[in-house]
Parts: structure tokens; C-alpha cells; sequence
């Protein structure tokens, strides 16, 4: 029965939910997870789309890892694209429109069929707490389910309150009812609890588009995906466009920020920074004459598209009004109306690295409730809450990346030590060593980590296997094998690049910046022998991870070197009872600050706003001693 005890219950079935409850049953625990609506798991609220910079980082991260958002994706998508291919292997991102329903759907499937996982329609509205540990919750059909963990991904709902001009709605989405009356029992248990915003564009009937006048984005021509499984690749593409609005648009948008509740102080939550609304952005970028817009479809058959960039809480006649003076949108339908909606988040200063929260044991916080924005945020912090809950309960070390792991590593570590102001969302300048978090290597990276705690498959530990020998015999391959005059220099002209006149080995012609692996493979005979050898599904991941290894060694070798040197002080372990007011050679400031926050490492310590490089200095020669 559904009121029997469980090990875990997951409340909340977005991206974080969904992965949270995925890898606690995954690794054995008996879980439930508890959602308002089980037609609605993982909808994409948002942008029907997964991974772009740094986000497809994390995409590849959760696979290699053994979640299933790379998984899902890779089924459902509709566009493939790898960003910044014109940049350096650090800042190569993948990002993939996605088909919303298929996606949706395919997430409830895996869900149904996980081994140990229970699903349950009804909202939570109270967690059940005995001497500070949590035992349960409490939902709005009365139910009392006993648990010995809880994770709390509650996404938008918490308190949610939707703004369309001077009109406010109560809702976690628009259409869905707000989750009410938990935040107050957390407050009353003792966390800080706060508002942020976030908003979301018109939806659009694609039947209404001119798109003849707008630019054509079609997806890569050399497709790529993001589980390191065998997931299907995509063979045919929908393509997104390119509008763009102007001065008459802007002109119409001004007209309602008299109404607009971001202008009028109705909302006090503070919006993301980066994904600003179109009326934030006309205000703040005043002397711009235009604004990029993407049109992006949001599935194979629909007709609704998804126009990016145009996130607005204005009232609904200046909506269309304005969308009616961008070219190509002249005679369009909306079906759904941009919105913005303000929510109760907890700032994440509460959580330990586990993201256990401080005050309550066994109770954990993912996704939104944490202050981010984004489903690969959110999914990544799902995965690490639903293992570490498992982990701890059976008595086993917990499960923690640092900065030079992940960018998973990167996002929570941020979020422990430095709070949130804005919702956060990751960029590959958070992270401090680029170089090392690629998306081509986060399989070999995690997944032996993964496979250890038991929740990567063999299957998955034998891929890294081998792609790491398939790599290491290209590899191999090119250091030794020479090449001729007569085998390279016609490559070597079509590449614009110089010609040889002597023999060389085929890396000094690699290092080359024109030249790239597939053009070693059309000189030499040798390296098209290594090739063939190796699998079909496995012989493209092979080949790029070893021409980044070969490109890129030196780079990746002194970035290691550098990280190494960091982490010789930054896992040096500080206790939470130190006194640090008995030091008085460090500020005031960062005595009050590090008191606060009780930082477990000398690395967490030094990232706390307010602590000098100076206050450090004076805390690694006092515990050198």
C-alpha cells in the first residue's frame, strides 16, 4: 500500500525529481515519488530543449554518472548542435531540441519500469520531523508515508504566484495548482526562506509564421548526442529560425510598463540575470536598436513554437501587439501566453555538499527550491541528492565532486558556500579548470566513480574500458607512424596550410591548427587500418577524445598540474567547531562569515564571499603548525 514505509520518498517529479527518484531505486532503496500531476513529469516548462554551454557539460556528466537525461534526450530530439566548435575542445557544447511530449513521456516510461520505484499523484504539504531527523511527509489527501530520507524538489510550485500584466494567478505553472503550505512548515522548522522569478516566452502557432522572412537555423550536419550508451542517432532535423525584434517593437513593449508588474514592484523576487524578460531587456539595453529572437519548434508534429528571447510579463494585448511588428510574425496566433511567475526558494547555504540540508537530518533539497534555473541543473543536483540519501543510509561514504571533477562539482560547491542572489544557472567561466571538464571526457571521468557506488552498469564501466584503449592504439598510431611528401601535401593544400618536403610524424602535422584527425586519415593507410578496427559505435567518441588528447596534451597537462598543486590546500580539513574569532590576524568579516557558514576544507573556506586571499594565508599557517 502506498502508505508502507519507504526508504526514500522523492516529492516532485521535474528533471530533479525524476533523476533523484531514479537513482535511489537504481541503487536499491525502496522510493516513492509523489507528484501533483504524473502527466506532467519532467515537462519542460520552458524551452523544449536540453544541454547548450556548460549545461550540455553537465548532460554528459549525468550520463556518465548513470542518469537518464542524456538518455531521454537522445530519444526525443528533433535538433542537434555542438556550440563553440570555432573555440577550443573546453567550450564545445552540446545542445538538442527536444520533441516536449515524446520527452515527457519517455521520462514517465523509465520511470514505470525502474525495479524498487513506486509513483504517487497527491501534493506534499508537510514533512514529518522527530528529533531533528525527518521520518516522512504529509500530503494533501491526508496521507501519512513514512520514509527514511525525503528529497524535496519541488521545482516552481513552492508558493507560486504567475504575473501577466496587472493580473496575478496562483500557480507552479500556468493551468497547474501552486504546492502551498510547506514552505511555512519549513520556515517554522527553522530555514531561511526567500522568492526569485523566472518567466517564459509566447507560444506561437507555427501556421501563423511567415517564416520565409525569417534566417533558417538548421541543425549539424555531423550529428552527435549525449549518452555514452547506444542511443539512437538522429536522422532527420527540424530546423529553428532567427527573428529579430526593432524599435517599433520596442516602442509597443514600452507602452505597457506602466502595467507590468516587474516595473510596478509586484514581484519581489529577483529574475535571472542572463535570461532576462524582452522588457528587462529593452530597458537595460536602451540604445540597442534589436533583439535576437530563436523560433524553436517544440516537436515533430506540433505546430507550437517556442520563441526564445521573448520571455515577458506584460499585459496580453501588448504581447500581440508587439509580436505583430516583428517581420515574419505579422499575422501570428499565440496559444499560450508569456508569463512570469515568482516562487519561495531556500538559499542553498543551508545544505552540506550532500545537499542534506543543516537543520533537519536526512532531508534533502534539489533543483529550484535551491535557487537555480535550468533542467540540467536541476537534474544534476537530483541525481547527487538521490544518491547520497541512499548512500548514507546504508551506512556508506557519501558521494561529493570537487571543482576539479565536474561541473557538477562546480555548481553545488557554488551553491554550499556562496548562496544565490539570482537564479543560478552554470557557464563554463564558473568553472576554474575548463580544460579538464570537457564534455568529450565526462564518461571517463565519472562513470568509474559511479560504477564504484554501484550505480553505473558494467556495461557502462566496459565502454570507458574500451574507449580508452580505442583511443590510446589512434593515439599511438599517430606519434609513430611518419608520413611523405608524396602521401600529405595535397591534403595539405586544400587545408591552406603549408607543404612538407621531408618525412614527419603525423602528430607534428596534427598540432597544426588546419589539420584535424579526419585529415590524417585520408594520408595515411596505417592510422585507416587502426580505425577500421575499431567498432562502428564506438570508432567517432574514440576518435575525438584522442585528437583532443594529441591537440590539446600540453594545455590539459599543466591545467592538471595547477588543479593538483590548488587541491594540496584545498581539501585540507577544517572542524566545524574551530574558533574562528580566536584568530584576530584575520577580518573581522571573515571571522563573522566563516563562523556562519562552518566551511569543512581550507578550498570551501576560501570561495566564501567576504574571506580574503590574506584570511587564508593567515588559516593555512595557523593549521600548518
Amino acid at each position: 500500500m502506498i502508505w508502507e514505509k519507504y526508504e526514500v520518498v522523492v516529492v516532485g517529479a521535474g528533471h530533479a525529481g525524476a533523476e533523484a527518484a531514479a537513482a535511489a531505486a537504481n541503487l536499491g532503496a525502496k522510493t516513492l515519488l509523489i507528484t501533483q500531476n504524473l502527466d506532467a513529469i519532467c515537462q519542460m516548462s520552458c524551452n523544449p530543449a536540453m544541454g547548450g554551454v556548460a549545461k550540455g557539460q553537465i548532460v554528459r556528466e549525468i550520463d556518465a554518472l548513470g542518469g537518464y537525461s542524456g538518455i531521454v534526450t537522445d530519444n526525443t530530439m528533433i535538433q542537434f548542435r555542438m556550440l563553440n566548435l570555432s573555440k577550443g575542445p573546453a567550450m564545445w557544447s552540446p545542445r538538442a531540441q527536444s520533441d516536449r511530449m515524446q520527452f515527457s513521456m519517455m521520462w514517465r516510461n523509465i520511470l514505470e519500469h525502474i525495479p524498487n520505484l513506486s509513483l504517487w499523484q497527491d501534493e506534499v504539504i508537510g514533512v514529518k520531523v522527530n528529533q531533528g531527523a525527518v521520518t516522512g511527509v504529509y500530503t494533501k489527501m491526508g496521507v501519512e508515508i513514512s520514509a527514511n530520507a525525503v528529497v524535496l524538489t519541488n521545482g516552481t510550485f513552492l508558493n507560486g504566484l504567475i504575473h501577466i500584466g496587472e493580473m496575478s494567478l496562483e500557480g507552479g505553472r500556468i493551468g497547474e495548482y501552486p504546492a502551498l503550505g510547506l514552505s511555512n512548515q519549513l520556515k517554522e522548522l527553522g530555514f531561511e526562506v526567500d522568492r526569485l522569478k523566472t518567466g517564459t516566452p509566447v507560444r506561437v502557432d507555427g501556421n501563423t509564421i511567415d517564416f520565409s522572412l525569417l534566417d533558417e537555423q538548421k541543425g549539424d550536419a555531423s550529428l552527435g548526442k549525449f549518452s555514452f550508451t547506444d542511443t539512437p542517432i538522429l536522422k532527420n532535423q527540424r530546423s529553428c529560425y532567427l527573428a529579430y525584434t526593432n524599435e517599433k517593437t520596442h516602442d509597443i513593449l514600452r507602452t505597457g510598463f506602466s502595467k507590468s508588474p516587474l516595473f510596478t514592484g509586484r514581484i519581489q523576487g529577483r529574475g535571472p540575470r542572463y535570461c532576462p524578460s524582452i522588457e528587462d531587456k529593452i530597458e537595460r539595453f536602451a540604445g540597442k536598436d534589436r533583439h535576437q529572437l530563436f523560433v524553436e519548434p517544440e516537436g515533430w508534429k506540433s505546430n507550437s513554437f517556442y520563441i526564445n528571447g521573448f520571455s515577458s510579463s506584460l499585459p496580453l494585448d501588448v504581447q500581440l501587439e508587439a509580436l505583430h511588428s516583428i517581420k515574419g510574425f505579422e499575422n501570428a496566433r499565440i496559444f499560450k501566453p508569456g508569463y512570469a511567475i515568482e516562487y519561495d526558494y531556500f538559499p542553498p547555504t543551508q545544505l552540506t555538499y550532500t545537499l542534506e540540508t543543516k537543520k533537519v537530518e536526512n532531508l534533502y533539497f534539489a533543483g529550484q527550491i535551491n535557487g537555480t534555473t535550468g533542467y540540467e541543473e536541476a537534474a544534476s543536483q537530483g541525481l547527487v541528492a538521490g544518491i547520497n540519501a541512499v548512500l548514507k543510509l546504508n551506512g556508506k561514504p557519501s558521494f561529493v565532486m570537487n571543482r576539479t571533477q565536474s561541473y557538477i562539482g562546480v555548481l553545488i560547491d557554488d551553491l554550499v558556500t556562496k548562496g544565490v542572489d539570482e537564479p543560478y544557472r552554470m557557464f563554463t567561466s564558473r568553472a576554474e579548470y575548463r580544460i579538464l571538464l570537457r564534455q568529450d571526457n565526462a564518461d571517463v571521468r565519472l562513470t568509474p566513480l559511479s560504477y564504484a557506488m554501484g550505480l553505473a552498469s558494467e556495461d557502462r564501466m566496459r565502454r570507458v574500458e574500451d574507449k580508452l584503449k580505442y583511443s590510446e592504439s589512434l593515439m599511438k598510431c599517430v606519434r609513430d607512424t611518419s608520413v611523405i611528401p608524396s602521401e600529405v601535401n595535397d591534403v595539405l593544400e586544400q587545408k591552406s596550410t603549408p607543404k612538407i618536403d621531408q618525412k614527419v610524424k603525423m602528430l607534428n602535422l596534427l598540432l597544426r591548427p588546419q589539420v584535424d584527425i579526419d585529415d590524417l586519415l585520408k594520408m595515411s593507410p596505417a592510422l585507416r587500418e587502426v580505425c577500421n578496427s575499431i567498432p562502428d559505435a564506438r570508432r567517432a567518441e574514440s576518435l575525438e577524445y584522442a585528437e583532443v588528447l594529441l591537440k590539446y596534451q600540453n594545455y590539459i597537462d599543466k591545467e592538471q598540474e595547477v588543479a593538483d598543486r590548488l587541491l594540496k590546500y584545498e581539501n585540507m580539513p577544517l572542524k566545524e567547531d574551530f574558533d574562528y574569532f580566536s584568530l584576530q590576524s584575520i577580518s573581522y568579516e571573515a571571522r563573522e562569515k566563516l563562523t556562519k557558514m562552518k566551511p569543512k576544507t581550507v578550498g570551501q573556506a576560501s570561495r566564501i564571499s567576504g574571506v580574503s586571499p590574506a584570511d587564508i594565508s593567515v588559516l593555512i599557517i595557523y593549521l600548518s603548525r
